[in-house]
């Protein structure tokens, strides 16, 4: 046996934001915006509904899917950018809606990567023996950190959550995996203010500091370059060709980025798993989304073998090869 998925899940608010909701906000039409980035709608959790809040929801359905028990988990990771509070984190706060004392939690901010890098982590965990039954979840309150003045940005993003729990099985197995950074581009896509550099002041809240920024032109370049080389790292490391691929899920940015890079390696649409069009971008939690999603519409069924591959702020980006 080998670390596979044991479950997945996943939660969207129900507060759906349509492009058309933008067009009295910001200068812009849903045309433009269904064009450039092919997203239709988008979810925005209320104002009382935190990111532990949509984690616990994601965990909930993944845990019934797994056919676990919660007691029966023994390491939580959570992938943000948008914790209930600065500290602690949100897989401790998490933990504890949960009802599972004493259950070791953490976050990593790896951006919209976060959720390979924790499949990562968690396969090696599981692999090595340290834990048993290790709960991975990706959320993010989006709608926090956008700055609804700007166009070029907050019309992509949304909310939402995605779970999976990652433990030994006989069927399903986490086949290969491989995470990277560069630090050296931090300001093509960040927050600049709210954190020690810049703590938040009267001029950095005026200043709309505390918003995601992004150099969409320079993003949409490196995603283009990074997320195919590791897709191919990941298949060379599993001896894998793109034939071999029965499923394919990228991080739900761009429309164009998605198909180009699908393209490339010759899958055809009905292997590309496609919501960004009710979901928009949901950073680390679009491709847990995206897999729970299509398990639970029967479209990935067991024995499938998806790969997944993101790009994000850090430069973060990663891929895996999963047979489900």
């Amino acid at each position: 046996m080998k670390a596979g998925l044991l479950g997945t899940g996943y939660y969207v608010p129900e507060k759906i934001m349509k492009n058309k909701d933008f067009e009295s906000i910001v200068e812009t039409s849903d045309e433009w915006i269904k064009t450039m980035t092919g997203i239709e709608e988008r979810r925005f959790a209320a104002q009382d509904e935190a990111v532990s809040d949509m984690g616990v929801k994601a965990a909930e359905m993944a845990i019934k899917n797994s056919g676990i028990k919660k007691e029966d988990i023994n390491l939580i990771i959570t992938a943000t950018i948008t914790s209930d509070y600065p500290w602690p984190s949100a897989a401790a706060l998490i933990q504890a809606k949960l009802n599972v004392p004493g259950v070791p939690a953490f976050d990593i901010s790896a951006a919209c990567s976060g959720f390979i890098y924790g499949l990562s982590l968690a396969k090696d965990m599981v692999n090595c023996g340290t834990y048993k039954n290790v709960l991975v979840i990706a959320a993010e309150k989006l709608s926090s950190i956008t700055d609804m003045t700007d166009r070029n940005t907050c019309v992509l993003l949304g909310d939402g959550a995605g779970a999976a729990i990652v433990g030994m099985s006989k069927t399903s197995e986490i086949i290969s995996t491989a995470i990277h950074a560069d630090g050296s581009k931090v300001s093509m896509l960040y927050q600049p203010a709210g954190g020690s550099l810049m703590p938040a002041t009267e001029d950095s809240v005026k200043n709309r500091m505390h918003y995601l920024k992004m150099n969409g032109k320079e993003v949409y370049k490196q995603a283009v370059d990074k997320m195919p080389a590791v897709l191919t790292e990941v298949m060379d490391k599993a001896g894998m060709k793109p034939k071999n691929i029965d499923f394919i899920i990228f991080h739900q940015a761009n429309l164009r980025i998605i198909n180009s890079i699908a393209e490339k390696f010759g899958w055809p649409a009905e292997k590309n798993i496609v919501n960004i069009q009710k979901y928009g971008n949901t950073s680390a939690a679009t491709i847990p989304i995206a897999l729970a999603e299509a398990i639970e519409q029967g479209r990935i069924k067991k024995g499938s073998v998806v790969a997944m591959s993101a790009f994000g702020a850090g430069l973060t980006w990663g891929a895996a090869l999963i047979k489900i």
